[in-house]
């Protein structure tokens, strides 16, 4: 299935002031996935942005957490989580979107990790693999069949989605040149591989410009 045609979505990840160069939660060259997302969100018939956004209080930040430091871990009821320093908190500056993303275009726009107790990496489940964003059944009543998926950062909310994605049936394809990680102690490479071996397809989004 190509990017135009009708059951194909494109899902824009989290590309927030925060997770760009100078955030609270920079992603190197962060920023560079948006020209590349620009120039192809004309391609898909349905475009889905998503936005972190959590409550100041949330558990996955190691403020929140007396001693604890960032990118320490912490066990949760629903499994190992990653503290991390306080970013995206609803309504700042940091979750706004880069203001040089386009998204007039977007269909829909997601926010996620707003429960305080949880986290939310993907955009289609909470980090229990449970409780559902609701993302998918939007897909299927637009009659997505193939997503492809851009944004930040691609060891985390980007290959969580598309894992996700495709344990719920769907076609994935993660756009590389759109994506860039953040490489926590190797979660890069683990990230690819775990992507791979789900049957997640890689292209690259210049390869999509006409």
């Amino acid at each position: 299935m190509s990017p135009g045609d009708a059951g194909s979505a494109l899902i824009v990840i989290d590309v927030q002031m925060d997770f760009c160069p100078g955030g609270a939660l920079a992603v190197a060259d962060g920023d560079a996935v948006v020209a590349p997302v620009n120039r192809i969100l004309g391609r898909f018939p349905v475009r889905v942005l998503t936005q972190d956004w959590h409550p100041e209080g949330h558990l996955s930040f190691a403020a929140n957490h007396p001693g604890a430091e960032p990118f320490s871990v912490m066990r949760m009821p629903y499994g190992d989580q990653v503290l991390w320093p306080v970013h995206c908190v609803q309504g700042s500056q940091g979750a706004a979107f880069h203001p040089g993303l386009e998204t007039g275009p977007a269909d829909l726009i997601l926010r996620k990790g707003f429960r305080p107790e949880i986290d939310s990496y993907s955009a289609f489940f909470e980090n229990d693999h449970v409780t559902p964003t609701g993302l998918a059944g939007y897909l299927r009543e637009r009659g997505v069949t193939a997503v492809w998926l851009a944004g930040l950062a691609t060891d985390f909310c980007v290959a969580y989605s598309a894992l996700d994605a495709a344990a719920l049936g769907f076609s994935v394809t993660l756009l590389e040149d759109a994506c860039r990680g953040i490489d926590l102690d190797g979660s890069l490479e683990a990230a690819r591989g775990r992507m791979q071996e789900c049957g997640v397809a890689v292209a690259r989004a210049d390869d999509l410009v006409v």
